[in-house]
């Protein structure tokens, strides 16, 4: 019934979308009496509809919402393949562009504050090794796919392409774990530590490889020693932040708990996230890896004051701003796929060889197991999906330049948006029919 749902719902969406093109004509900004924020306004209405409704239709296909959101953007960037041309542009809005920035540093806060540096201690050696493999062989890979399909671009793209397949999305495989009622597993234990493990990995291969293109397209020349220097950066930041975040935070959150206006605690979470964000760009990081530091510090205890007097937890009152403006990164990442450049040669088997690449390295943190009794194919499932980090490590390679050019132009980014929906869809059944065919 929910499948044959389905495309009635999509038709819906596609005909509700596409009847507010006239009105987006009429908001253009070249009328001197309108407000400036109206186009914005209007575009948000559009994508927020099309986010909603697309992760509505998703959940009840059995997937996650944000697959939904992101399938959504495509469909209505791509509506000028069936005449209506009116939202063309939508996905080059500056607007929605900031939005969606400020949607990916909220996203990786509430990454961070889902774990803390106590529990990254204590996966033990199996999610050390898991995560270790599961992020070398993917990279390697990549590398070596886009090598192979992509002959005419410079190893700064291969090495990007590498590092967009390294991390796993925690929160898909998370969610079967916790459906069927076995997130208590070894199994599951051991894939949740080991992606977040791989996220902090990820990022510092984000980090180094983000910092060496931009070092490259700013002139400089590059050599062993100035690679050195930037991963010593990357690591350098995230032990300091980690490090002074456990000793600092405590108390300044303490004397804020001492204020009694309300909003406090959630302006100086966000003020904690954009801070960390904010100086992690400032010495040459991408700003996500700041983000991602700044949840992963804060705990429950450092707060405690403002829940004892009756406020929401802290990763309660980031909710509802990340419902807003987390689905406006999704959405925009789906426009920017342009299905046209599956046209061009070599691009859909870039996104099949991609895919298979970034399903087979995650197979190799199989070999990192070696506990009795747990399943290493298991294991190896879990850490398919690419979900959101990936999407987030392929949009900052379209704001990295080589030679005036980006690193990932749109054709290439396309066939990264495949890859992680692919490893997205796949992942929850083939996972559920192995959990059941185990017994787990």
């Amino acid at each position: 019934m929910r499948y044959d749902m389905a495309a009635p719902r999509m038709r819906s969406l596609l005909i509700g979308l596409a009847a507010l093109a006239p009105a987006v004509a009429l908001a253009s900004p070249g009328d001197g009496h309108s407000d400036p924020v109206a186009p914005l306004a209007l575009a948000l209405v559009i994508v927020l509809a099309a986010a909603k409704l697309g992760g509505e239709l998703a959940v009840r296909l059995g997937q996650p919402a944000v697959l939904g959101e992101l399938l959504a953007g495509v469909l209505v960037g791509n509506l000028s393949l069936v005449g209506i041309t009116t939202l063309d542009g939508l996905w080059a809005s500056p607007s929605l562009d900031m939005l969606a920035r400020l949607g990916v540093l909220v996203l990786l806060f509430e990454v961070g504050l889902e774990s803390t540096v106590g529990q990254m201690l204590k996966v033990g050696a199996p999610s050390v090794l898991v995560a270790t493999l599961g992020v070398a062989v993917p990279f390697g890979l990549g590398w070596s796919t886009s090598a192979w399909l992509l002959p005419g671009q410079s190893a700064y793209v291969h090495a990007f392409m590498g590092a967009t397949l390294c991390a796993t999305s925690i929160g898909i495989t998370a969610r079967v774990f916790q459906d069927l009622n076995r997130l208590h597993t070894a199994e599951a234990r051991i894939i949740l530590g080991a992606a977040v493990i791989d996220d902090v990995m990820g990022l510092v291969i984000l980090a180094v490889v983000g910092g060496t293109i931009t070092a490259v397209g700013g002139g400089a020349a590059l050599s062993g020693i100035g690679i050195a220097l930037i991963v010593a950066k990357a690591i350098v930041f995230l032990s300091a932040s980690l490090v002074l975040g456990v000793y600092l935070s405590p108390m300044l959150f303490k004397m804020a708990s001492r204020l009694q206006a309300r909003g406090v605690l959630l302006a100086l979470g966000l003020a904690w996230c954009f801070l960390l964000a904010w100086v992690s760009s400032l010495i040459g990081l991408a700003a996500i890896v700041g983000a991602f530091a700044a949840g992963l510090i804060l705990e429950d205890v450092h707060y405690r004051g403002f829940v004892d007097r009756g406020e929401h937890a802290l990763d309660e009152l980031i909710r509802p701003i990340s419902a807003f403006l987390v689905p406006v990164f999704f959405v925009l990442m789906g426009l920017r796929t342009d299905l046209r450049a599956f046209a061009a040669p070599g691009i859909l088997g870039l996104a099949l060889a991609l895919t298979i690449a970034a399903v087979l390295g995650k197979q190799a943190c199989s070999l990192g197991v070696w506990r009795p009794g747990v399943d290493r194919l298991t294991v190896g499932l879990g850490m398919i999906p690419r979900g959101e980090v990936g999407l987030i490590f392929a949009n900052v390679g379209t704001s990295l330049y080589l030679d005036g050019n980006p690193v990932i132009d749109r054709n290439t980014y396309s066939a990264l948006v495949v890859m992680v929906m692919l490893t997205t869809l796949v992942t929850p059944p083939v996972l559920k029919a192995r959990l059941g065919r185990r017994g787990l």
